[in-house]
């Protein structure tokens, strides 16, 4: 990292960051509600949106810091073990088609705003509810902290705050800005701002990606030295480590993780609660569809984007800088072959990139708080507009747990960050996406195989190290019974769902109350015309919970 500042690409970043900072404000206005103090319209944008918006905003809030700044870095650092985030994300929509239709239309019928509301309505339980809201929450904070350390990259190679001071103040300056900038225009216009700002995020990268895939490997020689170039540096031995550094293909001995964080990332993508927040906007089950059809569009530019992992190796970033950070390394690449201008222009798509998902990560987040903590255990005739002032703090506090993680985690592989709350996210797989299918599972076994799940997920990546992390350093660990290195959180979710069908098994022989479903049949392909929160009060008297349909 320079010490010195361009003035050309700073100007230019600051021109788009406060750009979208004033666009977040205006964002109040944008479609205004009768009434603006309501959960539905400040966390989910007045359930309106259509085919576009919601596209625009699920790619926001998908494809995050995590897509610019950590996944290249990860291939940057170890090669092609970093591109197991392309096949998961073509996995994915085939999965999400089959259930998101589904929980967009139980969600409307009954007027749900989280996932937790229809995990309560669909089994009776408000145990199991917190369980899966508190989940949600904690999955979320290190995602967001991704999001803010894909800012401090950018500020950092620009030469604002300085990553290597020694001050604190004036190494996490970036992170102070960015807080305050994402926690006032979230707190003033909800959900509107990020799907407002996702046009303008979304147009950037696809312009910078346009160019970069074209003019950075014509800089470098063409992609055939890029390789070369790569493929040397790989194979030299990693002090730390004393192994090489990486591979250009998968080793057969990391075959095992690089598949089992493709599917195990996939099953979590559309489960984390800004996942839920940006589909539960949509107007309608149809548009959640087109989405599913369309949004793969954003796999071929992640395929792009990951390159650039490649090309900062054949350039030359960080080589020879003891400890270096590979977050640093795009935002490098850029600032070393773009001219200055381009440059200030690919650090404003990072660093919007990264404010659009960290607003839509706070409101679910915050959302879940309001309803399932809040509302379902401290103050149960809260009103609306209470509803809506608590969720706008609780999004404040959020946001202060997400700089919990930042400063007190390793941010020289951020990728961890979102591994860690995919662990805890795909703990939330049988009781969510099982509900939307079927109520044979027992309220109880759910909650039992959640707790065995997010206990050994937790206390296996709490022992995993790293040369800079004593604690939460990696994501994988042994497969009990197969001998192989994989991803502990589809470890986790295995041993949850084992514990989940025993249990069920056992407590439906001795006929354990299973709760009330307040949900039917026909509420699962409920269509838009019907209006939000018409739903039946429950399942019609003397007869048992009838099992949605596949």
């Amino acid at each position: 990292m320079k010490n010195d500042v361009n003035g050309v690409s700073l100007a230019v970043f600051l021109v788009f960051f406060l750009g979208v900072t004033v666009l977040g404000f205006l964002a109040a206005r944008w479609r205004r509600a009768d009434n603006a103090l309501h959960l539905d319209e400040w966390g989910l944008g007045g359930r309106s949106f259509g085919t576009w918006v919601t596209w625009f905003l699920l790619g926001g809030d998908l494809y995050t810091a995590y897509t610019f700044v950590a996944v290249p870095a990860a291939i940057y650092g170890a090669g092609a073990a970093g591109f197991f985030a392309v096949p998961y994300t073509i996995i994915a929509y085939p999965l999400v088609f089959l259930f998101l239709p589904r929980l967009w239309s139980v969600s409307h019928k009954h007027g749900y705003v989280t996932s937790s509301d229809f995990i309560r309505g669909r089994y009776g339980s408000r145990a199991l509810s917190v369980a899966i809201a508190l989940t949600g929450i904690l999955a979320t904070m290190p995602y967001i902290a991704l999001q803010l350390v894909g800012i401090q990259a950018v500020l950092d190679v620009m030469g604002i705050g300085g990553g290597s001071s020694t001050n604190w103040f004036v190494k996490d300056l970036p992170l102070l800005i960015a807080f305050g900038v994402l926690a006032a225009y979230t707190y003033s216009s909800g959900l509107r701002a990020p799907a407002l700002i996702a046009f303008v995020k979304d147009a950037l990268i696809y312009i910078v990606i346009a160019v970069a895939i074209i003019y950075i490997p014509y800089r470098l020689g063409g992609f055939d030295d890029i390789f070369n170039h790569a493929q040397s540096a790989y194979a030299a031995t990693n002090p730390a480590t004393g192994k090489p550094r990486g591979s250009l293909v998968t080793a057969p001995q990391a075959q095992w993780a690089y598949a089992t964080l493709a599917l195990g990332s996939a099953m979590a993508l559309f489960l984390y609660p800004h996942s839920v927040t940006a589909v539960l906007s949509s107007r309608s089950r149809n548009v959640i569809r087109r989405n599913t059809t369309i949004l793969p569009l954003y796999s071929l530019m992640l395929g792009l984007l990951a390159m650039l992992g490649f090309m900062a190796v054949a350039d030359g970033v960080g080589k020879g800088i003891k400890g270096y950070n590979a977050q640093l390394a795009i935002p490098q690449l850029f600032e070393n072959l773009f001219p200055s201008w381009f440059a200030g222009v690919a650090f404003a798509a990072i660093g919007i990139g990264a404010l659009v998902p960290a607003a839509i990560m706070s409101i679910a987040a915050a959302n879940l708080f309001t309803r399932n903590i809040y509302k379902d255990l401290i103050r149960p005739q809260a009103t609306p507009a209470e509803e809506t002032k608590v969720s706008k703090l609780a999004s404040l506090v959020v946001k202060v747990g997400a700089l919990v993680f930042v400063l007190t985690m390793d941010k020289t592989v951020a990728i961890n960050f979102q591994l860690l709350g995919g662990i805890w996210i795909l703990q939330t797989v049988p009781t969510i996406v099982g509900g939307l299918f079927t109520r044979w599972f027992h309220r109880w076994a759910l909650l039992a195989g959640w707790a065995a799940g997010m206990g050994y997920g937790t206390w296996k990546a709490y022992q995993q190290t790293s040369p800079t992390q004593a604690h939460f350093g990696g994501n994988s660990d042994m497969i009990p019974w197969i001998g192989e290195k994989g991803y502990i959180g589809l470890t986790a979710f295995v041993l949850n769902l084992v514990v989940a069908v025993g249990l069920t098994l056992l407590l439906n022989a001795l006929k354990a109350p299973s709760g009330a479903d307040e949900t039917v049949r026909a509420d699962y392909v409920a269509e838009a015309a019907e209006p939000v929160g018409a739903g039946a009060p429950g399942t019609e008297p003397g007869l048992p919970p009838v099992p949605a349909p596949a």
